[in-house]
Parts: structure tokens; sequence; C-alpha cells
């Protein structure tokens, strides 16, 4: 019996040469002068700044250097856990991290839901540019918009109270306020600009499967849930795991802008407590070792949720 010919979709069996790696590098050579700055940056600025964590472990003296100063092991993270008001300041980033985790990570993907049911194409921009706006404020001016809307004497919250007859309430010097005032000031400032992502992979889906869904009777509801929220998935997934790593990584400037004598107690964290022990009292050896217990934590919790993800959905970083 003959054996039929090769044709263009059952190549012919023979082994295929791998293109040596020089010369892929060569081919793809304008995409890797693309990647340069980025690799770069993050050599300079991630990777070499990592010998510095050795501190941790030393009575670290600027004047004597790695190599002059006193190595003590494990006593700074000693004195981490044993530290009443350590651990109560972790507990305030844990939750004011989750706040925001619970409350601020769907934020976008709601928005990016409702804006993909415009269908005006004006009115849809004219939104998509109101809701981006607050993303290019600084912390500064964000913290001078709050005091305006939740000042006690001047704040227009507080003045909306007055007219129902309600009493004041003192929103920015109350510990029992400040962690829904952190997480909420971040929704408004960064939902509209989180919205890009999901919006940019809504655009990708095939018109062709709401189509059918249509024809088949489905409304824009059933096509949402059905069609829309599976394609984006994937994106949800990464952005999630994304997050979860920086989880004890709440940022510094939002909440020093926030902080005040009355409500410290609950809105102080991590970030906070850094820049009040290791930059104003020179402890650079204790906060060193606070940011590395940081990083050991959000790689963890990294690994952990990359896990998950990948045996539950099959969608995962690595």
């Amino acid at each position: 019996m003959k054996s039929q010919p090769a044709t263009a979709d059952r190549p012919p069996a023979r082994q295929i040469q791998e293109v040596p790696l020089l010369r892929y590098i060569l081919k793809h050579k304008m995409l890797y002068l693309l990647s340069l700055p980025g690799i770069i940056y993050f050599i300079i600025f991630k990777y070499i700044p990592l010998a510095g964590v050795v501190i941790a472990f030393q009575d670290y003296n600027i004047f004597k250097g790695f190599s002059g100063s006193e190595w003590v092991g494990l006593e700074h993270f000693q004195r981490m856990f044993q530290y009443m008001d350590f651990l109560r300041i972790l507990k305030n980033t844990l939750l004011i991290a989750l706040y925001d985790l619970l409350f601020a990570f769907p934020a976008p993907i709601i928005i990016a839901l409702l804006l993909n049911e415009i269908r005006l194409l004006m009115y849809k921009r004219i939104i998509q540019t109101v809701i981006y706006m607050p993303h290019f404020l600084s912390w500064v001016i964000i913290g001078g918009i709050s005091m305006a809307v939740l000042g006690v004497d001047q704040g227009l919250w507080n003045h909306i109270r007055d007219w129902f007859g309600l009493e004041r309430l003192f929103f920015l010097g109350d510990a029992k306020y400040i962690r829904e005032v952190l997480v909420g000031a971040g929704i408004w400032r960064d939902t509209g600009w989180g919205t890009v992502v999901y919006l940019a992979a809504i655009a990708g889906i095939n018109p062709v499967l709401y189509e059918a869904a249509e024809v088949d009777g489905a409304n824009r509801w059933k096509q949402t849930i059905s069609i829309t929220v599976p394609s984006l998935l994937p994106t949800i997934v990464i952005l999630f795991l994304l997050q979860i790593g920086n989880f004890l990584d709440f940022g510094f400037e939002r909440v020093y802008i926030f902080l005040n004598t009355l409500n410290i107690s609950s809105g102080d964290i991590l970030d906070t407590y850094i820049y009040r022990v290791g930059l104003l009292d020179m402890q650079l050896s204790y906060t060193t070792a606070i940011g590395m217990f940081k990083s050991v934590v959000g790689l963890l919790l990294l690994v952990l949720g990359n896990t998950i993800s990948r045996r539950a959905t099959g969608e995962s970083l690595y």
C-alpha cells in the first residue's frame, strides 16, 4: 500500500531542528530591546537592593557598614513579635488589607461590566473620563477632598446629616471609622483606573458569542453571566494573585495623610510604623526585619494563591 503524501495539515515525519538561542534572540531583537529598560530597572532597584536584607540579622551601624556591624541573628525578629504595639499594628494592616480585598478589588470589575452595557458611545466616554480623573490626583489632594467631605465642622456629609436631624460624626478623628475611610478613599481614587484592564479584556471577547446567545434568547443579564464573566476570569485571577502578593503593602502615603493622634490606634499600619521607627528613630535593622517579614508573607500568600488557583480554575501566574 502506497504511503499518503505529506500535506499542509500533516507535515512529513522528520525531526525538527531547534533554532539556536542566539539566532532566536537576533530574530526578535526589537522585542528584547523594548524589554531592556524594564529589565535594567528591576535589576537596579529590585534585585541589587536585596543584598541589604542582611542588616536584619545585624546591629547595623551606618559608619561600620555591612562587614563591620555586629551579627545578632534573629534578635530583631524576636523583638518584633514580642512588642505589643507591633501585634496591634499587624492586626490593623491585616484588617485594612482584607477590607480592601473584599470591597476595592471587585469594584473595577463591576464598573467595567456596567460600562460595557452603555450603548451611547459619547455618554460612555464621558463617564469613563469622570471616573478615571481621581487616579491622577495625589494622596495629599485626596486627603484635602476627604476633609471637605467628611470634616466635622464644614464637611458636606455632616451638613447633610444636619438636614435630617442626625448627630455629626467625626469620621477623620474617630478610630472606629478610619479603616472604612481609608478603603473608601482608595475605591474612589483607583476604581476608574482599574477598569481599563477589564474593559480591554471585554473588548477582546468574540462578538459572535453574543450574537449566538441572542439568537438562543439570552437577555443581557444572561449574556453577562454566561459569556462576559467567564471570559474575564483569567484576567481576574491574574490580578487577584498580584494583589494577594502585595497583601501587606497597603501603601504609606495613602494612610499617613489620614493619620492623627485620635485615629492612630486603628489606622497605624506596618508602612507608617516602619517610617516612624526606621527613618525617624533610625532603627534600621529592626525595620528591615519587619520589611523582610512582609516580603516573606507576601511570597507565601502568592505561592499558596497560585497553587489553589491552578488546581481550581486552571489559571495561574506560573
